[in-house]
C-alpha cells in the first residue's frame, strides 16, 4: 500500500493506493496522524482494492481526528467493492463517503 500526500488551502488528501490490509493500515495510520490542525482532511481511496477492519478503524480515527478538531472529513473515489464493505458495516450512513464516478 501506497499513500501520497497533497496540502494546500487549510486541506490535506491523503491518496491511498493497494490494500489497505492490517499490515499496511499503521501506514495510513501515521500519515493521518501527521496532517496536524488541518481544517479538512480527504481521504482519496480511487486506488484501493481492498479493506479490513483495520483499514475501516484507521478511517475513523481520522473522522474522529476531524471531528474534534471542527474540521471536515471525507472518503472519495471509493471503488464498489470497498463501498459494499462500507455499507454492510454502516460506515456509509455515518461518514461522509463517496462511492468512484
Amino acid at each position: 500500500m501506497k499513500v501520497t500526500r497533497n496540502e494546500g488551502d487549510g486541506k490535506t488528501v491523503l491518496t491511498v493506493e493497494g490494500w489497505l490490509d492490517t499490515p499496511s493500515t499503521e501506514a495510513l495510520t501515521r500519515a493521518i496522524q501527521d496532517t496536524g490542525d488541518v481544517k479538512s482532511l480527504v481521504l482519496d481511496f480511487s486506488g484501493v482494492e481492498y479493506i479490513c477492519s483495520s483499514g475501516l478503524r484507521a478511517v475513523l480515527y481520522g473522522h474522529k481526528k476531524m471531528a474534534e478538531l471542527g474540521g471536515s472529513f471525507s472518503v472519495v473515489g471509493v471503488r464498489s467493492e470497498v463501498m459494499e464493505v462500507f455499507r454492510l458495516t454502516g460506515f456509509d450512513r455515518g461518514l461522509n463517503i463517496s462511492p468512484k464516478a
